[in-house]
């Protein structure tokens, strides 16, 4: 045991001589937390609509009001007046405008005459963000103008009412488990993979072969002080990042001790996995070249960007094995959903499974030898 932490202190002191490695390390996950949480999952604003009024009756003009009350009071989409329904076409297609609102001639006698009235809606699906907004609002419009000025007493169509659970999540909350995971992820690739190669090429293990350490003791202390770098970026990112974010979970003492776990299975199992990947390695620009490949293949099928339901089967698959995949769904569970600990129980199985087990196929794999 006392070798074992001799090496444990030693990777551990030349980790804490480095601030800056420390904090870079930390500033992409913190940066990506900021800037993606803002820059997604917020809602259409402004965009640009043009009205082609070749009608000019009643009913045309209660279009017109409906879709200036949308303008003011939701802000979706702002509309311009269009004369002519090829220019307005045309610059949908050049991205002048998002979408063109074309009422026919004849709208307000057909409303009347109950004649299957029709008004179009040219979009760009080229943007299925800002077309499939534009639509959800018109729609809603279309739907309050069919509907009755004098409702009926009793009420014969279907209706659903929803029941939210939480109150509102922003997407900056739902990325905020994704931020921790990623966080460990760096902090065992960078302060465990990378360092445990240029090790390697610089002859540090060298000094280790020549002692009484034996290989479990090497392995284990290596991978100690691995595991409580990222345990340490966990706690510093799932603090920094709640309080970014605005969630008030980290105050809840059993919440807190629900994370603790959370981060030390995370950390296990992303330090079994790079041992694993790294054990027989020798050239240091491996670890490097494998970084934006791994982040790639672990990170976005995990769920912690967009939902696994909307994956393909061989994506979904991937998320299956993928440690990333359960340490995301554990952190949403304490930090959005106060699930407690029967919401990551099978999440903590997985992760610390998964780590050992990675650990006990390494080991083996370790030479001793240079």
């Amino acid at each position: 045991m006392n070798r074992m932490f001799a090496i444990f202190e030693r990777e551990m002191r030349k980790f804490f001589r480095s601030p800056v490695l420390m904090i870079m390390s930390m500033m992409l996950p913190i940066v990506q937390l900021v800037i993606l949480g803002n820059a997604y999952g917020g809602k259409i604003r402004n965009a640009r609509v043009a009205i082609v009024d070749y009608d000019h009756g009643p009913q045309a003009v209660r279009i017109r009001e409906a879709c200036a009350a949308i303008a003011v009071n939701i802000g979706t989409f702002k509309t311009v007046d269009y004369s002519n329904e090829v220019q307005a076409r045309e610059d949908v297609r050049t991205g002048k405008i998002d979408a063109a609102l074309i009422i026919p001639v004849q709208y307000s006698r057909r409303v009347y005459a109950q004649d299957a009235p029709r008004i179009g809606l040219v979009v760009d699906n080229s943007d299925q963000f800002t077309s499939s907004s534009i639509q959800s609002e018109l729609q809603s419009l279309v739907d309050s103008l069919n509907a009755p000025v004098i409702q009926p007493r009793i009420v014969k169509n279907i209706a659903v009412e929803s029941v939210e659970l939480y109150p509102y999540v922003s997407y900056m909350k739902f990325l905020l488990a994704g931020t921790i995971s990623l966080a460990m992820y760096i902090s065992v690739m960078i302060g465990g993979g990378m360092l445990y190669i240029d090790d390697k090429a610089r002859g540090v293990h060298e000094g280790y072969l020549v002692t009484p350490i034996t290989k479990l003791e090497l392995v284990m202390g290596l991978n100690l002080a691995g595991a409580a770098k990222a345990v340490l970026a966990g706690i510093s990112l799932t603090i920094i990042g709640s309080l970014i974010a605005g969630l008030n979970a980290i105050f809840n003492p059993i919440a807190d001790l629900e994370l603790l776990a959370m981060i030390v299975a995370t950390s296990l199992a992303f330090n079994g996995m790079m041992f694993l990947m790294m054990v027989r390695v020798d050239d240091p620009l491996v670890p490097r070249a494998m970084f934006g490949v791994l982040n790639t293949l672990l990170f976005f099928p995990s769920g912690a960007v967009f939902p696994i339901i909307a994956f393909p089967k061989w994506l979904q698959a991937i998320a299956i094995i993928d440690p990333f995949t359960y340490c995301v769904h554990g952190f949403k569970a304490i930090l959005l959903k106060d699930g407690g600990f029967v919401a990551i129980q099978y999440d903590l199985l997985f992760l610390f499974t998964f780590g050992i087990g990675t650990l006990l196929i390494a080991t083996p794999l370790f030479k001793r030898t240079l």
